[in-house]
Parts: structure tokens; C-alpha cells; sequence
């Protein structure tokens, strides 16, 4: 049997794992439970047909990840894991103007044909999204989304971790080094101990760069802090509201149990991995959120929440065998795309690992790109 190493228990890290251990190979998860993780603090907008980013190979990556998430959620559901945080709700793109709003349709409308699963495109008035999202400003009028989706990263992560191990694979706390002999990754150390492995795949977001830096490598990983804010509203049935897109780069979700989410600051320039709640992050997210949605102002503060989202050169994701070494992979780059695309991109590392065809073309996301000798 494969003995296979995933370095990193995000949710890139933890889909590799699952797909690894479901196809039968022999899987140990390694992860620092390092505060700050990405997907610890993230909640996800399932929606990137109305994008406007012109990158033609970010956005199949964007959708390929979309559509896959019915099918994933469902083998979950199979296995006893039905506590994700997805659900199909629908999202409200919300602007004043309606020829934004048009504009944004057309743009969704012409890639429903390679993309279904986005379903119905509305145009509502500002009556019909009070009546959707009731705490909304009254002054939007919204584009409805009928296939888009929201998800619980930390949910989605431990139901992924949890079913990896159902399946053999073991978790374990600790940091990681890299164990190779010439050019070849033949597991990993930690805590002092060896452990053996056909392949390790490198999942570590933010933290990547050290991990490679033994093999004469430099990883080019860079992040951003991501401050989100969670609200309780009492006596509001927020299960079935739909995700809010207000202009701008914020967003609102609701979950079930009076629950709502909202966020995030993009902090280019954080110190250190600095997990700390700062006035100014929650200044930033709760004045946003209430411009657009004044009635959260009668919320109450849950917590707070602080990630950080890696970037490769160019802002799209990288995946791949590392150049001129064997039984290493490495899949970065997510950013603010993480849960959309993380799932799908952590099957197509599997495959890759496996020896199997991924599911796309991924000369576009190879990693030569983010890599410098040192």
C-alpha cells in the first residue's frame, strides 16, 4: 500500500487527505494547529460566475471548484457528515444602479452555457431583496444567483478530516521537516522521530515557504489578514437568506441558528502572523456591513476571527510535482478563493499523487512560477 504524507490540515490539505485515504492509500495528516490558519477563519461565498477578474485560467479553476462542491457534499452526506455549513441559498449582488446590475448578468450569461449549475439570473427590485435579506439598506436593488452557495470552512474541514480518518488516515499535531535523500522526499520528521512515505504533499498556506527552503528552494507565498465578525440575530429565521454581495469587497452570510457572518478586511501588509482582533479590523468590518445593512445593528457580537489567506505570484493558485524532485507535490495560492476552489483542488492534488489524470489542464497553475533557486 502508498504511504502518503499531507502537510497541512486546511481545507486544501484536508481534501487531499480524504481523497487520498477514500482511494485506499495509506494517509498520516501533519498540521501545526497553528493559530491564524486560513480556513479556521473563513465562511465561503460559492458564486464566481458574476466575477469580473479578466484571468481566464483563475476562473475555470473558480468554477470547475464550484461545480464540484454538490457532488463532494453529497458523498459526505453518504458517509454520516451532513454538518458542513453548505447550503444552496442563492446570492443578492447587491448595487444601486440597475445597468451594473445588467452588466453583471450578461457577464453571467454568457458562461451559463459551460456553467449551469449557476442557475436562474433575476433582477430584484429593493422591495424583493428586503424580503429576502430583511437588515439590507432599502436603497439596493440586487442581481439573484439561484445556484450560488455558502459554506462553513471550519465546518467543511472537520467533516473532510473527520471521514479521511474513517477511511485509515491518521492525524497528527506537530510540526513537520522535510525528510530526502538526492533529489528524492521520502517523508517527513517530526518531534524527533522519522516517518517514511511514498509522497508528501505540501498543503501549508502561509507556512510553506520554510518547509521548502531545505531543498534549495524558495517558495514565493505571501498572505493577507483576513478579520471576520461573527453576529447573532435574535429572533430571525436565517437559515434560507442568501448570500450578500454588497459593492465592494465585503460580504454577509447567514447560517442557521440566528448566525451571521461578516467580513473581511484584506491586511497586505500584517506583522508577522499577528492573530490579533484590532479596533481598526473591526471598525472596518462592522462599519461596512452596517452601511449596507443597517439592521445588524441590533446584533449581537459573537466573535471575532482572524485568518491568513496565502498568495502566489500573480494571484492564481499553484499546483503541482515540485521541479526536479520526486515524491513531493505542492498545491498555494488560494487567496480569497480558498473554500470555492480549495475542495477541487485538493482532489486534483490526489490524483497527481496517485499517479491518476487530473481533471483540467494545470499548465497554466504550474509551480515554476512561485519557485527561485536560493
Amino acid at each position: 500500500m502508498q504511504k502518503y504524507i499531507v502537510i497541512g490540515a486546511g481545507i486544501l490539505g484536508a481534501s487531499a487527505a480524504y481523497q487520498l485515504a477514500r482511494s485506499g492509500a495509506d494517509v498520516t495528516i501533519v498540521d501545526r494547529q497553528e493559530s491564524g490558519q486560513a480556513t479556521d477563519a473563513a465562511a465561503g461565498i460559492i458564486c464566481p460566475w458574476i466575477s469580473k477578474r479578466r484571468n481566464k485560467v483563475w476562473y475555470k479553476l473558480a468554477r470547475e471548484g464550484a461545480k464540484f462542491y454538490p457532488s463532494l457534499i453529497r458523498e459526505l452526506g453518504n458517509e454520516g457528515e451532513t454538518n458542513t455549513g453548505y447550503a444552496q441559498v442563492g446570492a443578492l449582488r447587491l448595487e444601486e444602479e440597475l445597468a451594473k446590475l445588467e452588466e453583471l448578468r450578461q457577464i453571467a450569461l454568457k458562461r451559463k452555457d459551460e456553467a449551469p449549475e449557476m442557475g436562474e439570473l433575476l433582477l430584484f427590485s429593493p422591495e424583493e431583496v428586503g424580503r429576502q435579506f430583511p437588515p439590507l439598506d432599502k436603497k439596493y436593488s440586487a442581481l439573484y444567483v439561484g445556484g450560488a452557495a455558502r459554506v462553513d470552512g471550519r465546518a467543511l474541514r472537520d467533516a473532510l478530516l473527520r471521514s479521511a480518518e474513517r477511511h485509515g488516515a491518521i492525524l497528527l499535531k506537530g510540526e513537520a521537516g522535510l525528510s530526502f535523500e538526492g533529489n528524492v522526499a521520502n517523508g517527513i520528521v517530526i518531534g524527533g522521530r522519522r516517518l517514511e512515505a511514498d509522497a508528501v504533499l505540501v498543503c501549508a498556506g502561509a507556512w510553506a515557504g520554510p518547509l521548502l527552503e531545505p531543498l534549495g528552494v524558495k517558495f514565493k507565498v505571501t498572505y493577507q489578514k483576513a478579520q471576520i465578525v461573527h453576529l447573532a440575530l435574535q429572533g430571525a429565521d436565517t437559515r434560507g437568506w442568501p448570500v450578500v454581495m454588497p459593492p465592494g469587497d465585503q460580504y454577509i452570510l447567514a447560517f442557521p441558528d440566528q448566525r451571521i457572518v461578516i467580513g473581511a478586511t484584506h491586511e497586505n501588509h500584517p506583522n508577522g502572523f499577528d492573530t490579533r482582533i484590532t479596533a481598526g479590523g473591526l471598525q472596518e468590518v462592522l462599519g461596512k456591513a452596517l452601511e449596507h445593512a443597517p439592521g445588524l445593528a441590533e446584533g449581537e457580537f459573537l466573535e471575532a476571527r482572524a485568518g491568513f489567506r496565502p498568495f502566489t505570484p500573480g494571484f492564481l493558485p499553484v499546483i503541482g510535482q515540485l521541479p526536479d524532485w520526486e515524491g513531493i507535490y505542492v498545491a498555494n495560492g488560494l487567496g480569497a478563493s480558498g473554500l470555492t476552489m480549495g475542495p477541487y483542488i485538493g482532489l486534483q492534488l490526489a490524483k497527481l499523487a496517485l499517479g491518476q489524470s487530473p481533471d483540467l489542464d494545470l499548465e497554466p497553475y504550474k509551480l515554476e512560477g512561485a519557485l527561485e533557486r536560493l
